[in-house]
């Protein structure tokens, strides 16, 4: 079967990977609508005639992942459903050489930092009219906020400079302008993300600036909860605690990485700190902000990771006691530091130690939740689903946090909405609630 050549283009945007690339993808988005250009994000529809695939190339699934997305809309284009297949992101800017030979029937690649050329492949101009303007993929009462790009940091297992370069912060006019525009489309709740949050400001201000950004932020009107993310614990601003415990609407709320709980691992993984004065800095945050939420990820099996060392990472996760945790197995990835570390530890214990610690980490979190059963909470109301409304309380980020399970049949709420609920009950991960 072929397409019909005088088939009015219309683009298709998939999108893989994190956050950080979903702003990507809506700024294209964006800009290809502001080009009179029709365009949808993630169609179900085979309606398409372009579809141009965001990559992730962070670790080994989500390349996979990727790859197996390409490979599909090629499918699609040689069964003639659909006429070009473009190929831009994270993947695309590591593996572009590589990618070219093996996938050949992709039409185009580009990498992170290619939307112009992008655009000019799909008959579009870069409108600069545009910049602060987005239109939103998710429900328009959160978004996320990209407040710099690249990164400057040394981490031996991360491949994340090499994919997005050197850190650059986007100007705070620029971000409280997106901002603005975003309260006026209806968006309550700013996710502020980055590669590294912390070092915000450090090339434009020539200081770190996350404090001041914040504040600005906060004085947007319409704005209800701000949210910060990936903040790198190494220099983090302490002035950036007085804020969050100030401003009313900037959640008790922190998603910290911390990657390891033992001084020897932090050292090969090129941290710059360790176990010690990172219990410090847990121990400041939480007593400049009481109550704070602290999210943070891990890595287990990163090379040199002994039983010793995996002990003092589950003791640490035992004392920190984390609101929120994350474990990835360490995912051995070239033109990195850890590369040319021997890959030690074998899948199946790197799988193991990923399970012991979310074991460890499911019976925190009941014990935490459990102790907020009886306790009134505001609750963002994300999504209805069956019989129940899902919400969120400020201690929980959408997509990877706990959710608020509302009944529906008994409860008229809105989307978007917030209410005052009461905690009734309480999993590992969910917490269930009465409005009030």
């Amino acid at each position: 079967m072929k397409t019909k050549g005088s088939k009015k283009t219309k683009v298709n945007i998939v999108t893989l990977g994190c956050s950080k690339n979903l702003v990507d993808s809506e700024v294209l988005l964006t800009q290809l609508r502001g080009n009179g250009i029709e365009t949808t994000h993630e169609s179900k529809k085979d309606d398409s005639n372009i579809v141009v695939i965001n990559t992730c190339g962070f670790i080994d699934n989500a390349k996979q992942e990727s790859i197996d997305t390409i490979l599909r809309y090629v499918d699609a284009k040689e069964e003639g459903i659909v006429e070009k297949v473009y190929v831009t992101g994270c993947l695309s800017e590591r593996y572009k050489d590589d990618l070219q030979k093996e996938i050949p029937d992709v039409d185009a690649w580009f990498g992170t930092r290619d939307l112009s050329r992008l655009l000019k492949q799909l008959n579009a101009n870069y409108k600069h009219e545009l910049v602060g303007e987005r239109i939103l993929t998710n429900p328009a009462h959160f978004a996320y906020l990209k407040i710099s790009e690249g990164c400057d940091r040394p981490c031996s297992f991360c491949a994340i400079p090499i994919m997005r370069g050197k850190h650059i912060s986007k100007p705070m006019e620029e971000l409280v302008l997106e901002a603005k525009n975003l309260a006026k489309k209806g968006t309550k709740e700013l996710l502020l993300i980055a590669q590294d949050s912390t070092y915000y400001g450090l090339d434009l201000y020539k200081k770190r600036n996350l404090a001041e950004l914040l504040n600005r932020l906060a004085d947007v009107e319409g704005i209800d909860w701000i949210r910060l993310h990936y903040a790198f614990p190494t220099g983090f601003p302490l002035d950036v605690l007085d804020v969050i415990a100030n401003r009313p609407n900037i959640c008790n709320y922190l998603d910290i990485p911390l990657q390891h709980g033992s001084s020897k691992m932090l050292q090969l993984m090129k941290r710059g700190t360790t176990r010690e004065k990172t219990e410090a800095l847990l121990n400041t945050i939480r007593n400049k902000v009481p109550g704070i939420a602290i999210r943070t990820t891990l890595i287990a099996g990163h090379p040199g990771e002994g039983e010793v060392e995996f002990e003092e990472m589950m003791k640490f996760v035992e004392t920190s006691r984390f609101d929120r945790l994350g474990v990835f197995a360490y995912s051995h990835e070239e033109n990195t530091h850890a590369y040319s570390m021997n890959d030690d530890v074998p899948e199946e214990i790197k799988q193991e130690r990923v399970a012991a610690l979310m074991d460890l980490q499911q019976g925190i979190s009941l014990e935490l939740n459990q102790q907020k059963i009886g306790k009134i909470f505001k609750v963002l109301i994300d999504r209805k689903e069956g019989g129940n409304f899902y919400g969120r309380t400020e201690f929980d980020s959408p997509e990877v946090d706990n959710e608020v399970i509302l009944d529906g049949t008994k409860n008229y709420l809105r989307v978007g909405d917030f209410v005052t609920a009461k905690i009734m009950a309480a999993t590992e991960f969910d917490l269930m609630a009465t409005p009030l």
